[in-house]
């Protein structure tokens, strides 16, 4: 049964097993793996994981930035996965 609050399941991120399309996983460790896909990445993580707002940023930003952190972890997660499965 699901426990979350009523009209708050879209903050809820997507199970880590959510996505099983094998052709998606293919897709995006295609994309985001090699030189020009580790040159994206680190350009994302810089603007997102690796920055912080101050004490006085106002709660709008903060939610931003933390939508663009959960995206480009999500991006990060779906890359990695084919790699790691191939490697198990």
């Amino acid at each position: 049964m699901d426990k979350t609050p009523k009209g708050w399941n879209w903050f809820e991120p997507p199970a880590p097993n959510a996505v099983r399309n094998e052709d998606l996983l293919r897709a995006f460790e295609r994309c985001f793996n090699g030189d020009d896909g580790a040159l994206v990445m680190n350009h994302l993580r810089s603007l997102t994981l690796d920055r912080a707002l101050g004490a006085d940023a106002p709660a709008p930003a903060l939610r931003h930035l933390e939508g663009q952190r959960q995206l480009v972890v999500y991006i990060a997660n779906l890359a990695d996965r084919e790699r790691r499965e191939m490697q198990a």
